[in-house]
């Protein structure tokens, strides 16, 4: 069974930047596009019943003709989607492993901003939990397990605490470079290299502005909006479209820092890198994780990086893959 300590990338990959950039390059979402397609896997679409009206989109991958052991769900980080290249090289390594997978999309992430009115954001676990229970009803014979890495890893342990009370059959989750506390994720992408709060904010801006030619209504969401920094432009969206009276109260409502995870019944795994330069690691040390969870830190990867060679293979993707797998074995 891979451990964290069992990633030891060459020297050349010891640079958290280096890893982070790289995670999101072009030639790493080629490589989880062959890697994906060498499996053989079809891929269709699902829009699941996220509750009341909500729609999600998935991507079901199965090899036909075979019986699957398990389905697997896969969750992206912020302004990811589906189609991102550690989604993919997760897929094909559950896909190995004898699982079906679905890749779901967030509101408003992909190609998906026309299905609900609603601007996504990062308390919007209800449809998440409902759509991951739409998945169980149409394969209710095969052993459900989920996954997620950065924002999607936040999501998947959510997902995890609020399982049972859904009536979700869940059985396992692995979790990647999580948000452990959004107020200090914001702090670090604000005051470390500007590239991340380009990178972020360009995404974010272009997912609005798609957003708004869709619904003409969103007509708050102007240019002058877009051009805002991340902090300001998050406390308009949790003024303008959400229930929270503040910044911190909407960060307080999808953090899973101190002892939020204590009621977590579904065994979790988690794998973070001590040189995330986006996630704060030393925040990782003052977490209080029920018997059921285990937090296993690499001294590299960068956030949601793990590359292993220049290909861009992943050790994440493997250590997922094996994780949740166990599954099967009883």
């Amino acid at each position: 069974m891979l451990t964290a300590a069992d990633y030891q990338p060459p020297r050349w990959l010891r640079n958290p930047h280096l890893q982070s950039m790289l995670s999101s390059s072009r030639m790493r979402l080629q490589r989880g596009l062959l890697l994906l397609a060498a499996t053989g896997a079809v891929s269709e679409e699902l829009i699941l019943d996220g509750g009341d009206g909500v729609r999600l989109q998935g991507w079901h991958n199965y090899i036909e003709g075979r019986e699957p052991k398990g389905m697997a769900l896969l969750l992206h980080g912020w302004e990811g989607s589906a189609e991102s290249s550690y989604m993919r090289m997760a897929a094909a390594r559950m896909l190995q492993e004898g699982f079906d997978v679905v890749r779901l999309n967030f509101r408003d992430h992909g190609n998906t901003h026309h299905l609900n009115p609603g601007i996504f954001h990062s308390n919007r676990i209800d449809e998440v939990v409902q759509a991951t229970g739409d998945i169980a009803r149409r394969w209710p014979g095969l052993p459900l397990v989920a996954a997620g890495y950065s924002l999607g890893g936040n999501f998947v342990l959510r997902l995890a605490l609020r399982a049972p009370a859904a009536g979700v059959p869940l059985l396992q989750v692995a979790s990647v470079c999580p948000v452990l506390d959004p107020a200090l994720t914001m702090d670090s992408i604000e005051n470390g290299p500007a590239m991340y709060d380009w990178y972020f904010r360009r995404k974010w801006a272009g997912s609005l502005r798609r957003k708004r030619d869709l619904f003409p209504e969103l007509s708050d969401c102007d240019d002058r909006v877009l051009k805002l920094d991340i902090r300001a432009l998050t406390a308009w969206l949790v003024e303008r479209h959400t229930d929270f009276g503040s910044l911190q109260a909407y960060f307080d409502g999808y953090s899973i820092a101190g002892d939020r995870l204590s009621a977590l019944q579904v065994p979790a795994d988690i794998l973070m890198a001590q040189d995330d330069p986006v996630i704060p690691y030393s925040t990782f040390g003052n977490w209080q994780l029920p018997q059921q969870a285990r937090l296993e830190t690499a001294c590299w990867g960068g956030h949601c990086g793990f590359l292993e060679n220049w290909r861009g293979d992943g050790f994440s993707e493997r250590w997922v893959a094996q994780r949740l797998s166990r599954v099967l074995g009883g």
